[in-house]
């Protein structure tokens, strides 16, 4: 392929991506419909925001917002921008190493046995033949297992066959992905939704009357046997294909807006009723129906609903006799001795074991293009601290979650091969128990990096990884598209000056004037044509064309037209003046 990385570009000293994710830290708390837009579903750290379980207002709403080549072409690229796009030399980066270092040296050895890495399909869903080359790195570099998260991607058939996607994966597709995972070692566990974030089914008018509420389709309706029979029938087509599952995940998270159905306000005008009862109903159905089909697999659900629920209710539920709850946080600073505590209660409602959930991408910003490692390695850095302060026969295992999209409608946040040096830095993290010069040179060394920084988003070196030219490209794009065509289109006073929207729409332009930005402009938008076109190449190995299409029009076309659509004024006016 073509060497896209560009000589200096206008503007790329002095414009970087903001890394503050203190936003998402220490947030406002929202309600409702606001809820959803602020917090962005499950995905934001959520260690400031209330429990979801304690009820608001009327006492009715159970809902409170708890919220990824060669050296040569590398050392080369480096070379033509002018040294800045690998960003910090090696002599650069001691800090960074000292930080490593500091970092590991109050850390306990060895992590959760159990480490699943989460693929949430839901958005640019890689093609089976780019998992199967990733799924040899995922082990070696230590996963154990996949969480996979198919959502509309999974081959429905029958009655169900309105959930699948154009790009869904086929039957085939499926086998084949599960067969390698098999051959590499790596335990799967399959997720579906059943109560919550049920977008992707509740929009389809076949099954739009079961929403909780009307006109929002994010919730399934408890009360209704048809719900239930839904939510069996997909787990049925899944388990159809997934043989020896030792765990299940019925989701369950985030169910905005229960108890605000017609139905359900019935139901909680009766004495005893509460919106706490009507969830963990809902969940023992539906873990009822895995346990009575599906003996020897254990149903896990996300603990969200469940942490502000009583003790008593808890325990007189039934609930913690039939799934496993996994906690989850992705915060940097996560609370480890408010997590303890929160093991410690569900231990004695008679859950017996938890798993754990971090985030390696998607949980820093709703519509983020690069992975700030340094937030997810701190957060697995915490979540090593609250293992090492829980009881060793509680633990199952962690998830380290990448999520693609908030919820199914949001945009996408990172693409998976741009997050895999954070997903080599989060397992290894994990398997070690801290992270240290060592484990970095370790890293490196498996991802093919000469030097990997965790508190910037620029690395040295390209990488040998699968994708890793889509990382070096996006990087690209983040960091200079936007910029550059700032840069020239509004701080350059020839243009703002004598080619103002006023001069394009009258085609207006002084003859001398024209020399002093016409060559920077044709050159420029040159340039980012031949690193758009790369970068199409490269994601079009890994992804679908639908992806790719809604990749660049979120994050390349709005600049890039931009600059096209004034060099296309620039030709008129010329013309016109001949």
């Amino acid at each position: 392929m073509r060497s896209a990385l560009l000589s200096r570009l206008p503007g790329e000293s002095s414009r970087r991506p903001s890394t503050d994710t203190s936003e998402k830290q220490a947030r406002p708390i929202h309600h409702g419909a606001e809820a959803e837009a602020a917090a962005g579903p499950h995905r934001d750290g959520g260690t400031t925001l209330k429990h979801k379980g304690q009820t608001e207002g009327r006492g009715r709403v159970l809902y409170t917002g708890v919220p990824r080549r060669p050296q040569a072409k590398a050392i080369d690229a480096d070379r033509r921008c002018g040294g800045r796009l690998g960003g910090r030399s090696r002599e650069q980066s001691r800090p960074e190493r000292r930080h490593a270092a500091n970092m590991a040296a109050d850390m306990t050895t060895g992590g959760p046995r159990r480490r699943l890495v989460h693929l949430d399909l839901k958005g640019a869903p890689p093609r089976a033949a780019y998992l199967a080359e990733v799924l040899p790195l995922l082990r070696t570099l230590g996963a154990s297992g996949l969480l996979l998260e198919y959502e509309d991607t999974f081959p429905y058939a029958g009655p169900l066959g309105p959930l699948r996607a154009p790009h869904a994966y086929s039957p085939g597709e499926v086998r084949a992905v599960l067969s390698q995972a098999r051959a590499q070692g790596l335990e799967v566990v399959p997720l579906v939704q059943t109560f919550g974030h049920m977008e992707f089914v509740l929009k389809h008018k076949e099954f739009a009357h079961l929403r909780e509420v009307k006109v929002f389709p994010n919730a399934l309706n408890p009360h209704k046997e048809e719900s239930l029979a839904l939510v069996k029938a997909m787990i049925d087509q899944v388990m159809a294909l997934h043989k020896d599952l030792k765990w299940f995940h019925i989701g369950c998270d985030e169910v905005y807006y229960l108890g605000e159905g017609e139905e359900s306000k019935q139901w909680l005008q009766q004495q005893d009723n509460t919106p706490e009862k009507l969830c963990l109903s809902h969940i023992k159905a539906v873990a009822s129906c895995v346990a009575s089909s599906y003996p020897t697999v254990t149903p896990i659900v996300w603990d969200d609903m469940l942490r502000g629920i009583s003790e008593e209710t808890l325990t007189e539920s039934g609930v913690p006799q039939l799934v496993q709850p996994m906690i989850w946080d992705y915060a940097a600073d996560l609370d480890v001795e408010g997590k303890v505590h929160l093991i410690e209660k569900y231990r004695r409602c008679g859950f017996s074991k938890v798993w754990f959930a971090s985030a390696f991408k998607g949980a820093t910003g709703v519509n983020q293009s690069l992975t700030l490692i340094g937030h997810h390695l701190k957060n697995h850095l915490q979540w090593l601290k609250v293992a090492s302060n829980s009881p060793a026969d509680v633990l199952e295992g962690i998830a380290l979650t990448g999520w693609q999209r908030y919820d199914h409608f949001s945009v996408l946040c990172e693409l998976l091969p741009v997050a895999i040096p954070s997903l080599a830095v989060c397992l290894q993290a994990l398997e070690n128990g801290g992270y240290s010069e060592k484990t970095k040179e370790n890293v490196e060394k498996l991802l093919g990096m000469s030097n990997l920084e965790t508190e910037t988003f620029m690395s040295t070196s390209l990488g040998t990884f699968p994708g890793s030219d889509i990382l070096t490209l996006v990087t690209q794009v983040s960091f200079y598209l936007k910029s550059s065509v700032d840069e020239l289109l509004e701080r350059n006073r020839y243009v703002t000056g004598w080619f103002s929207p006023y001069h394009r729409k009258r085609k207006i332009i002084h003859p001398i004037i024209m020399h002093h930005f016409q060559p920077d402009a044709v050159s420029l938008l040159s340039k980012w044509n031949a690193v758009v076109q790369d970068l199409q190449a490269a994601m079009q190995q890994v992804f679908h064309e639908c992806t790719v299409e809604e990749w660049m029009e979120e994050n390349v076309h709005p600049s890039l037209q931009k600059l096209q659509q004034v060099v296309d004024d620039l030709d008129k006016a010329i013309k016109a003046q001949n």
